[in-house]
């Protein structure tokens, strides 16, 4: 069951449905032409390949382990990561005046892809790390950034964030980590926080965590927060790890997957942290942190999803019952369905980086408005794919998916986790009703506009397909005007098939520029076929269940529930 990178997908979405050309057409990002992006998707292939994916089940055959205060990750782990260092994958699209690439969104992400398919405990931690850099970059001090960004752009310290207590999950407001001024510009950080991945770690020689915490007499609730900057080692006078902070791993979480990332329970004594933005605008400063990792953990669901459907053609092609199970007709349509969810997942992760990359270059307010409004669809919709397809995965393999030896069941277990860490899919989809849709739903009206431009350029050429996405996107124009309109507990209710509606009609879309872009014959169409006729149609049960808002699950009473 050997991982193979998707880069003909890749490539194909690139230069025909999320085109990477006018990113490259602003100034911002003009090195990123076809021949430098061709050669960094090829080599960062080879390295997921030849490198990480061999490493996959040693990581959940072999978990990283406590040991005298300090986490043992995988044999084999150390080096793969020196790897991803030295090739310098961990700052892509990091600043270039750090040591970075400075390439776009788009590009890493489409290597986060490939590097979760391969290894998904692995990888987390250079996404962490990346999104550490992103956060340091927009709001840290010019001391801070000059330290700290080149030694974690080089992969020589890696990077955590740090929210949850056990008190305070997806109600960061809760939180009682507290930060006292030192008197030399430092505070002294105490308190507790869970579920931290690869809070620690033996492949780098620091390991530097952004922690929320409390100053004295701050306002109670989320806009009582600050951030701080917490490494293990506190750098010495030559920017080195120096003396040991009081960071410590009281524990390390057993989990249902990702064994080989270590889920942390950190306590924070007393220890040397510096401030990160301004006083009491922690979330501000951490939410540019969870953004890029909200985007990264939607293109985690998809890597899996693809590593999984691969182990199921394989195994489908080459297993006998009746003659090969791939072409029996339910098989058959197990397999085209995980295809195509994967390439629709995929298509809206990669326009989202895109989107961000053109807000970034251009600083056009509707370009963020739209990469703001993709973020949740993409992470919660890529999440859910990935655990989808896994579980189809395992259903083809029959009885043997059930099986270790398989190792498909490890797909499964491992992206299980990306639909609740980073904001739990439910939380992604009240912000995309909520927060997103404050602007009155402009946003997606802008969308739906596009989407239904595009249908009506398709129909001369494929009039039942885009007929059938044009309808969609005016269902779900009417659907939208209702939601933005609806009172909070009702739009809420709705939040989840909403957001699964629009995914689906996004979906239909990219599949359909897909199925253009090829002439309209070829797997491509085929593929757009099965979406658009088998999965588009997903959308109106979706709507009818959004619609309903929230009296009907009120009337159910806590012991009605229980009993």
């Amino acid at each position: 069951m050997a991982y193979r990178a998707p880069l003909n997908d890749i490539r194909f979405i690139l230069d025909h449905v999320v085109p990477l050309v006018p990113i490259a057409a602003t100034g911002r990002f003009a090195e990123a032409t076809p021949d430098l992006a061709e050669a960094i998707l090829t080599e960062a292939a080879k390295l997921c390949d030849t490198v990480m994916a061999p490493l996959r089940r040693a990581g959940d055959q072999t978990p990283a382990r406590l040991e005298n205060g300090v986490v043992r990750s995988t044999p084999g782990f150390a080096e793969a990561f020196r790897q991803i260092a030295d090739g310098g994958w961990i700052g892509v699209s990091a600043p270039a005046e750090y040591g970075g690439m400075g390439l776009p969104q788009m590009l890493n992400m489409a290597i986060h892809d490939m590097m979760s398919g391969a290894n998904l405990a692995l990888e987390l931690n250079p996404l962490l790390t990346q999104g550490q850099i992103e956060a340091l970059d927009h709001h840290a001090s010019d001391a801070i950034k000059a330290l700290y960004l080149p030694k974690l752009i080089s992969g020589e310290w890696s990077g955590t964030m740090n929210l949850t207590e056990p008190q305070a999950g997806s109600d960061v407001g809760a939180l009682r980590t507290k930060a006292e001024p030192n008197g030399d510009g430092t505070h002294a950080v105490t308190g507790q926080k869970i579920f931290i991945s690869w809070g620690d770690c033996d492949m780098t020689g620091n390991v530097c965590h952004l922690v929320l915490a409390r100053l004295p007499g701050a306002r109670p609730g989320t806009k009582g927060i600050s951030l701080f900057l917490v490494p293990k080692f506190v750098p010495d006078e030559n920017g080195r790890p120096g003396r040991r902070n009081g960071v410590n791993v009281v524990s390390l979480e057993h989990k249902l997957g990702l064994h080989g990332s270590p889920t942390c329970v950190m306590e924070y004594d007393r220890a040397t942290g510096w401030l990160v933005g301004e006083e009491h605008e922690g979330m501000a400063a951490m939410f540019t942190m969870m953004n890029n990792a909200r985007l990264g953990v939607g293109v985690q669901g998809v890597g899996v999803a693809e590593a999984a459907c691969q182990a199921a053609v394989d195994y489908a092609a080459g297993r006998n019952q009746m003659g090969a199970i791939i072409d029996h007709p339910d098989v058959r349509r197990m397999l085209a369905t995980m295809r195509a969810e994967v390439f629709a997942a995929r298509a809206i992760a990669l326009a989202c980086a895109a989107a961000s990359d053109m807000a970034t270059a251009t600083g056009e307010p509707d370009w963020r408005a739209r990469a703001a409004f993709l973020t949740p669809i993409a992470k919660a919709w890529g999440t859910d794919v990935g655990c989808d397809v896994a579980s189809m995965a395992m259903q083809v393999h029959g009885g043997m998916g059930y099986i270790e030896e398989t190792g498909v069941a490890q797909f499964w277990r491992d992206v299980r986790v990306t639909a609740i860490y980073e904001g739990t899919n439910g939380i992604q989809a009240m912000d995309l009703v909520g927060r997103k849709m404050m602007d009155g739903g402009e946003a997606a009206f802008r969308l739906l506009e596009e989407i239904e431009a595009g249908a009506e350029a398709a129909r001369a050429s494929l009039p039942d397909l885009a007929g059938a996405v044009w309808s969609a996107a005016e269902t779900l124009r009417e659907a939208t005007e209702a939601t933005a309109t609806r009172a909070v507990a009702d739009r809420y209710a709705g939040a989840v098939p909403y957001l699964r509606a629009f995914a689906r009609v996004l979906g239909a879309h990219f599949h359909l520029r897909a199925a253009l872009a090829e002439g309209g014959r070829g797997t491509r169409t085929a593929l757009a076929r099965i979406h658009v006729e088998r999965l588009l149609p997903q959308y109106a049960a979706s709507l009818a269940e959004a619609k309903e808002g929230a009296a009907g699950l009120a009337a159910l009473s806590p012991e009605a529930l229980a009993s």
